[in-house]
């Protein structure tokens, strides 16, 4: 069985509210703070912040919701990727910069970073960063690495099963949907760990049910997936 592996972070509008934190509240609530509200177009603290977990903890969901919330605020911002293979000039015109998955990040991109980060905390603007490794492990340039560890620093943890299914099951009945426990299990244990992939299947499951006219089982995932 194949393993879904969706980029919901820009498909699905991601927002802290859509946000599960479970043991990742501190992160949550300190990113909420750091965005400030309506009247505050640029963060207050210059300080970096550095996210770090496994794949499916929610770190560029989180450097997603930071940016969506700073447009709304009117504030455009630099976003650097690993997919991202040459990477634009600073513009002072931004309000922060976000760096996702920083430990895969080539000699260019890392040059890059750097770049946008000094010109950043010249301009007192905030810095977000993510990656799968702690500070100290990032194989970076020194300067840069040290430079993202030295402000707030949250390691992300993926959420327990039970987590995910709570999440799940919430998910399905604000929907109308009827999960059972067989269809969650499997759910569970042949998908990706990232609650996201999770509800975008549970999103593609839902449209798939109505299409075909019939309820969510296994057999309806199996033939969904061969019909993709």
């Amino acid at each position: 069985m194949k393993q879904l592996a969706l980029d919901i972070g820009i498909a699905t509008g991601p927002s802290f509210d859509a946000f599960f934190a479970g043991p990742n509240e501190a992160a949550l609530r300190h990113l909420q703070l750091w965005v400030g509200g309506a009247g505050q177009p640029v963060p207050h603290s210059p300080v970096p912040t550095y996210l770090w977990g496994e794949s499916g903890s929610g770190k560029t969901h989180l450097l997603e919701s930071v940016r969506v919330a700073l447009r709304e605020q009117g504030a455009s911002v630099g976003w650097l990727h690993a997919g991202l293979l040459e990477p634009p000039e600073f513009d002072e015109r931004w309000g922060a910069v976000l760096l996702d998955d920083v430990h895969l990040y080539t000699a260019v991109q890392q040059h890059a970073a750097f770049n946008w980060f000094v010109n950043a905390q010249t301009l007192q603007r905030g810095v977000v960063a993510a990656g799968a490794l702690p500070p100290a492990d990032l194989p970076l340039r020194e300067d840069l690495r040290t430079r993202l560890g030295w402000g707030h620093v949250f390691h992300l943890q993926v959420l327990s099963e039970s987590e995910r299914r709570a999440v799940l099951r919430q998910a399905a009945d604000a929907r109308g949907v009827m999960l059972s426990d067989d269809v969650l299990d499997y759910m569970l244990h042949r998908f990706s760990r990232d609650l996201g992939s999770l509800m975008e299947l549970l999103t593609q499951l839902d449209g798939y049910a109505l299409q075909t006219q019939r309820a969510i089982t296994i057999p309806l995932i199996r033939s969904m997936l061969e019909n993709e």
